[in-house]
């Protein structure tokens, strides 16, 4: 029973964040004004509103949007990953990589800043922002190629750094990304709606910030490729030295006036999910705590600390321990999993053999964890039992970054298809009496 109540938990978890809700939230038509999360914006007569945006949960949003603005002339294109398509009627809809780019992402990327550049003075844009737009929305500075962006990325995924640092230098090997993008339209009205898959719901990270000044450099970017050692292509490092040297320019930087008129409205976040989670659990008559919105660091010595608050839990019983974030993963094994999967086997291991009232679920609310076909996975005692009965070494599992082979084989692993939403990772943590 614990299982399927933390599986119910999460699942309602990501019912709270999914695009349908939060846009009618935050978006009402009246006559010749949409109102944006308060905010009036008056239309032009004739011109179409433009509808453009980037992420996993982009088509889902573009669809509600479409229900509201019913009527209205719509024009634009949004990119979203492959498998999250959804059949718009007004605006294009273009499937591309994550979490490293393809070519799909860089040509939908330049459709969408020729898109932009045909937006007139007064006309109202609509961007649409959610995680994954790192990636989806590609491009590559001049000098370099597609493979050798692609090679920094995969880098960068493996090295254990995190969002902030990832993008930072994501920035900084693009022309759209760190507040380049808004600044291609040519108008006075343009405003993002923003889905957070970020720790601190930071606007300048999420997305990589297309839409908001940014505070990094070039020398920062260098400065973390450093920190981790990452052996760069020859052009990158030209590339990032040419910044570095003040040869080409940096982002755009906060006090930037032309900023002023756009505007940034964040919808949506990991709290509003927990929220829920909190509710479903209390009305399954758990005694529930939210530890935190922003957990992060590596994902094994968080399952740690996780089952150890969970073993010497002194409050009252059964009880739900909840807590949102972004865990990284250090990959040094050959094995397929993802931070999630990672996670909750680091959990398993902690506690086999030992504590049969506790489970713990770690999965990412966009229904994807790592390269796999997981949103993440569930552990508990029985698990453990099944997998010493089938001769699985979950430690050697543990150790290659194996988590997906043995999940799969231990029936652990969670699997919701793509949610159409992304605002990180929900854990789970049921104690019983």
């Amino acid at each position: 029973m614990s299982r399927e109540h933390a599986i119910s938990i999460f699942k309602q978890a990501v019912a709270a964040v999914q695009p349908s809700v939060l846009m009618k939230k935050n978006v009402q038509r009246e006559k010749d004004t949409i109102r944006i999360a308060g905010h009036p914006f008056h239309l032009s007569p004739g011109r179409p509103v433009w509808i453009l945006g980037a992420g996993k949960a982009s088509a889902a949003m573009t669809l509600a949007l479409e229900e509201i603005l019913a009527g209205i002339p719509l024009q634009g294109l949004v990119i979203t990953k492959y498998g999250h398509a959804l059949p718009l009627q007004h605006i294009t809809l273009i499937e591309a990589a994550h979490p490293v780019p393809d070519d799909n992402g860089v040509q939908g990327t330049l459709r969408m800043k020729s898109l932009l550049k045909q937006v007139q003075e007064n006309d109202l844009v609509i961007f649409l922002l959610s995680g994954g737009a790192s990636a989806l929305l590609a491009d590559y500075p001049e000098g370099t190629t597609l493979a050798e962006v692609q090679t920094v990325f995969e880098m960068l995924l493996k090295s254990g750094a995190n969002i902030h640092e990832m993008n930072v230098v994501r920035k900084h090997l693009s022309a759209i990304k760190g507040g380049q993008l808004a600044l291609l339209a040519n108008t006075t009205a343009f405003c993002c709606l923003i889905l957070s898959d970020v720790p601190g719901d930071d606007l300048h990270v999420i997305g990589s910030g297309p839409t908001v000044p940014d505070p990094s450099s070039f020398a920062d970017a260098a400065a973390i490729l450093k920190k981790y050692n990452l052996q760069l292509p020859e052009s990158i490092y030209q590339h990032l030295l040419q910044g570095i040297n003040g040869n080409i320019p940096d982002t755009p930087k906060p006090g930037n006036p032309r900023f002023n008129t756009i505007h940034n409205f964040l919808i949506g976040n990991n709290q509003i999910a927990l929220d829920a989670a909190a509710s479903k659990a209390e009305e399954l008559g758990y005694e529930v705590h939210i530890l935190t919105a922003t957990a992060t660091g590596e994902a094994s010595l968080l399952a740690r600390q996780l089952v150890q608050q969970a073993v010497n839990w002194q409050g009252k019983r059964p009880a739900c321990l909840l807590m949102g974030g972004e865990s990284t993963v250090t990959v040094t094994g050959n094995g397929l999993g993802g931070r999630n999967q990672q996670l909750a086997l680091a959990a398993a291991v902690a506690l086999q053999d030992h504590h049969p009232e506790i489970t713990l679920l770690s999965a990412g609310t966009d229904g994807t964890d790592g390269p796999t076909d997981a949103a993440g996975a569930i552990a508990d005692a029985a698990l453990m039992a099944f997998a010493k009965e089938k001769g699985l070494d979950a430690a050697g599992y543990l150790q290659r970054h194996d988590a997906w082979h043995f999940f799969e084989q231990t029936n652990g692993l969670l699997k919701t298809g793509a949610t159409q939403t992304n605002v990180m990772d929900i854990i789970v943590v049921i104690i019983n009496y």
